[in-house]
């Protein structure tokens, strides 16, 4: 422990945790994975589906079976988390280099950044649509600052929510282990009371329910089902990368595979559901489908109302928020130079850089916000779960030296600190994707590619899954594993 605590690849915040401290239970896993799957996001997951030409049950289906998919890499890299009580960044090391593994952290830490920049805008504007209620303005008339393109008033209740999320950064994994416990059964009792709001209020489900699928084939119909189940795997495929970071925590292997299984699918079926049960209320009620719950909240007309509601949506973007997007890129921060930068100081970087991302810009628009978004940075982390999975168990068979991962001129060291192995497979599984994502970002002509790569992008999560799967362990058969 001596020549670890020595290194420069350590801190107290990468430190494997300690057996006696590795105290999460199944409920608290499950916790957590309902408080961060309980989100605006969430709730307005299944109108995103429903807006490309779905039914009800079809975006339903599609949610689940996302989830159920991406449900298998989040246990498995939880695995060595669980074992050695490592943090994602210091995992990466063993199949991308001491050095190397920089890259791949970074890559998951600048999306958590427009994650985070994303649910404190979420949170933000719902404090706003409150103060609109309660001291009767019109935000609509409210002028945009320029280059920011919003009110002061947004930002600053956008700054205000951010303050808070910093409040929970300084006080540190304790504080989010106890806000998750304590938010879970809350958002489950607000889940149920929005259903029978909405089952009162329109005396039934709804229209939404007996709203038809738009697609007249099946052949209209499954290129839309593929990019939007890639898209929902997309959703969570940037904790399928850093679970260590939480299951690092738990008492055992047992406690993290069962806790997410009851936490995350279930979860965010519910609160898809919830949102199709409360937006189709409100055709009935307000004569329009209303699937912004912070505009369904302006309906209210009601102070009180508008006040209970909003501490519902503060802790629900709140205990996603903190656990989703800032604790993973506070590691990957740190990793860059452990002896400079702690968890905290990686915390308030990713929530500056939050900010700088604009990202009421990246939420304007719902199709570039799945197309574009999840679609897009799925096929960055595509290829880095597959990496992740195929070296920890196929080539190392879940051994680990703990001590070599923290040893610049260890067996992890490889190449100068970079795999070449890991490196790459990650770029060639990236590369059949992006054509497809340079039309999309309209960079080239759509119609100047061949469809197959359209196609292939519209699955790049799988894609480049499966290519950085094989190609890693195929570059690895042909050199000496470390």
């Amino acid at each position: 422990m001596a020549e670890i605590t020595s290194s420069p690849l350590y801190n107290a915040d990468l430190a494997p945790v300690d057996p006696a401290k590795r105290t999460w239970t199944t409920w608290h896993i499950a916790a957590l994975w309902v408080g961060m799957a309980v989100c605006i996001p969430t709730y307005t997951m299944a109108g995103n589906l429903i807006g490309t030409g779905m039914n009800w049950w079809q975006a339903l289906i599609t949610i689940f079976l996302g989830n159920v998919i991406v449900l298998i890499p989040m246990t498995l890299n939880a695995h060595p988390g669980t074992a050695y009580g490592i943090p994602f960044p210091v995992l990466l090391r063993a199949s991308f280099g001491t050095r190397g593994a920089n890259i791949a952290a970074v890559m998951r830490g600048i999306v958590a950044c427009g994650w985070f920049g994303i649910q404190t805008w979420i949170g933000g504007s719902a404090i706003y649509a409150t103060a609109a209620l309660i001291f009767s303005f019109d935000p609509a008339t409210a002028p945009a600052l320029p280059v920011l393109g919003i009110s002061a008033g947004q930002f600053f209740c956008f700054l205000l929510f951010w303050a808070l999320n910093i409040y929970f950064i300084v006080r540190g994994m304790d504080s989010i282990k106890w806000l998750e416990a304590l938010s879970a059964p809350f958002l489950l009792l607000v889940g149920a009371a929005l259903i029978v709001w909405a089952y009162n209020a329109a005396h039934g489900f709804g229209p939404i329910f007996s709203q038809p699928s738009k697609f007249a084939t099946t052949s209209e119909f499954w290129p839309v089902f593929g990019a939007s189940l890639t898209a929902q795997v997309g959703f969570w495929a940037t904790l399928s990368l850093n679970i260590p970071d939480f299951s690092r925590f738990a008492k055992n292997q047992r406690s993290q595979i069962i806790g997410q299984a009851i936490g995350l699918p279930p979860t965010m079926v519910l609160y898809s559901f919830v949102g199709i049960v409360a937006t189709s209320a409100t055709i009935v009620v307000f004569g329009e489908a209303i699937w912004d719950p912070v505009q369904l909240i302006a309906r209210f007309n009601s102070p009180v109302l508008s006040v209970i509601a909003l501490l519902a949506l503060s802790i629900a973007t709140l205990s996603t928020n903190i656990a989703a997007n800032v604790v993973s890129p506070a590691n990957d921060f740190a990793n860059l130079a452990p002896r400079l930068i702690s968890f905290k100081t990686g915390g308030i970087i990713t929530a500056v850089i939050g900010v700088a991302m604009f990202p009421w810009k990246l939420m304007a628009d719902p199709t570039g916000y799945i197309f574009t978004w999840l679609i897009g940075y799925g096929a960055l982390l595509g290829p880095i779960a597959g990496i992740m999975i195929a070296d920890y168990f196929v080539i190392r068979k879940r051994r680990l030296d703990v001590d070599a991962l923290y040893d610049p001129t260890g067996s992890y060291s490889f190449t100068k600190g970079f795999s070449l192995a890991g490196l790459g497979a990650f770029t060639l599984a990236v590369l059949p994707n992006l054509p497809g994502f340079l039309a999309v970002t309209h960079v080239i002509a759509a119609d100047s590619i061949p469809p197959i790569f359209h196609t292939l992008y519209n699955q790049a999560w799988f894609v480049g899954f499966a290519l950085a799967f094989a190609l890693y362990i195929a570059f690895r058969k042909l050199s000496k594993p470390a």
